[in-house]
């Protein structure tokens, strides 16, 4: 008889942990949001004014803040409530007035190019010749100690440029998907950071100090500018912290890196202008025949003094009813580098989280927790404007001092790597998601959604919130050309972007947040981590 009634509370247990785990989803509503996302879809008419009025949309420019008015103006329009934005200390702001370079001998070409991020202006147009130097360590400087008084410099060696053999186009295939739903060991730091790391002279943090003192010795030997060209191969991670790899194709498509000073050095360094590889070969080449290489460049650049905050969030929300004081938080970086119009990195996000509550609003949704849509800004230089909602809102990351919010955020969902249809969810680590999301993608199949890896991603928005300790997920998403073509380059623009798989994208993110906003109990959360404060470097 003990046996038997050891069986049946057993039974019961069971019972009652299934049910526990079944998700009461709104079939109806989903069907509904389902037909107003895929048939009647404004993301891509977001997108455009995102980009080809309003792009590029560097953080401190007039160009986000246009993009920001507009923006609040189609919240309100829409019916949303609480439309505002939140302001943070960031620097100067930098915009391009105007830009050119052509090479006058031996032969007249006009340059591929683009002046990098917070660029100094040169004097006017000035034409002058070009000069291939090779200053590895501070000990390179006497070499060139008055040689360099109104030259262009280049301090690359040439660079290869291969055929294009691929892989250019990064989808979650079977090999991909079932390395997705893996947690390497040991586990990564990874991310897209990883697929960033740059290999040119000067690159990374240990190298930043001798990249400030080069450019101090630019500067006091008089030059007129340094053109770049890049990274030293043409390969580059496909992010994710998977081990997929993509070819970068060349061919007029530039990466820009790095960026010159936006405090009180702002405007003092060397004219940077990262141009296009064959041109940038083709002068060296040149030069390695004894004949000499002239260019006319005009740098034109404007600066902005942090009068008032220069960065700032956008927020807006659809409240809630019985449990208004709850949060779903939507989120993107609204922010982009100034090389094309920032359209798959990142309007693509920032559109897909729009559309999503405006799918909602036109469905006359009450969802029982409010959910908020926040466009960050700051993104590209550290993650700076979802830290600074967490520091205001959530938690302090050094103490792990929590504030009254950090307890109604329901969940944080995040959209950031390009123009790719969403294939699942990074699960952070948070394996107790991992039943509901189960419930959640049932109905979204047939879209495609089916993956739920449960790896934690770094290097964009979520890593935030996570840091604070509140369930935060990134979107799994094809990356299709966005680390080989569009990533920080000069393509980053809206032909790039991919209609099917942007309406596919919003839909479902509309999906994920009904979902979290209907269901009885917030989402799972981990452990709260250990305060920043005290980690050692390598954490």
């Amino acid at each position: 008889m003990k046996r038997i009634a050891l069986l049946l509370v057993a039974i019961a247990a069971a019972v009652a942990f299934v049910d526990a785990q079944t998700e009461k989803l709104d079939y109806a509503t989903i069907g509904k949001i389902r037909d107003e996302g895929l048939n009647r879809s404004q993301v891509m008419d977001h997108i455009s004014w995102l980009t080809d009025v309003y792009g590029p949309r560097l953080t401190g420019s007039p160009a986000i803040q246009q993009a920001s008015e507009w923006a609040m103006k189609k919240f309100r329009e829409w019916g949303l409530a609480n439309v505002h934005q939140e302001r943070w200390k960031f620097g100067k702001g930098w915009s391009l007035v105007r830009f050119s370079a052509t090479m006058l001998e031996p032969q007249v070409q006009p340059i591929i190019g683009l002046p990098v991020e917070w660029s100094a202006a040169t004097k006017g147009t000035v034409a002058a010749d070009v000069i291939h130097i090779q200053i590895a360590n501070e000990a390179d400087f006497a070499k060139y100690h008055g040689k360099l008084a109104g030259k262009i410099v280049l301090n690359q060696p040439a660079r290869q440029v291969r055929m294009l053999e691929g892989p250019i186009i990064l989808r979650m295939d079977e090999r991909n998907t079932a390395e997705a739903q893996l947690t390497p060991l040991p586990a990564s730091r990874g991310g897209r950071g990883a697929a960033e790391a740059d290999d040119q002279p000067g690159g990374g943090r240990g190298n930043q100090v001798f990249r400030q003192k080069l450019s101090d010795f630019l500067v006091a030997e008089g030059v007129v500018a340094m053109f770049d060209r890049g990274g030293n191969s043409d390969m580059a991670a496909g992010g994710s912290d998977l081990t997929w790899q993509t070819q970068r194709p060349d061919g007029g498509t530039i990466f820009p890196s790095g960026g010159s000073a936006r405090d009180e050095k702002a405007g003092k360094g060397v004219p940077t202008v990262a141009v296009a590889v064959e041109h940038y070969n083709r002068m060296v080449r040149v030069l390695d025949k004894g004949l000499p290489v002239k260019v006319e460049v005009n740098v034109d650049t404007q600066f902005y003094d942090e009068v008032t905050m220069n960065g700032f969030n956008t927020i807006a929300e659809l409240p809630g009813t019985d449990l208004a004081a709850e949060v779903v938080l939507l989120g993107a970086h609204f922010d982009s580098h100034p090389y094309a119009t920032g359209a798959t990195d990142n309007a693509t996000g920032s559109a897909a989280m729009m559309e999503a509550l405006r799918i909602l609003k036109v469905l006359g949704v009450k969802p029982r927790r409010t959910i908020r849509v926040a466009l960050w800004g700051g993104e590209e230089q550290g993650l700076l404007g979802s830290k600074a909602y967490v520091r205001d809102h959530i938690a302090d990351i050094e103490t792990m001092a929590l504030k009254p919010e950090h307890a109604r955020l329901a969940a944080y969902f995040n959209s950031d790597n390009g123009t790719g249809r969403v294939r699942g969810v990074w699960m952070q680590g948070n394996l107790a998601v991992r039943p509901i999301f189960e419930q959640w993608i049932a109905p979204l199949r047939d879209l495609g959604v089916t993956t739920l890896g449960p790896r934690s991603v770094t290097s964009t928005d979520h890593l935030s919130f996570d840091n604070a300790g509140v369930p935060a997920f990134q979107f799994l998403v094809d990356r299709l050309e966005y680390n080989s073509r569009t990533h920080h380059s000069n393509m980053d623009v809206f032909d790039r972007v991919q209609q099917d798989d942007m309406i596919q994208q919003a839909t479902v993110i509309a999906v994920f947040a009904y979902n979290a906003a209907m269901r009885e109990e917030k989402l799972p959360r981990k452990a709260l981590p250990t305060p920043q404060r005290g980690r050692s470097n390598s954490q």
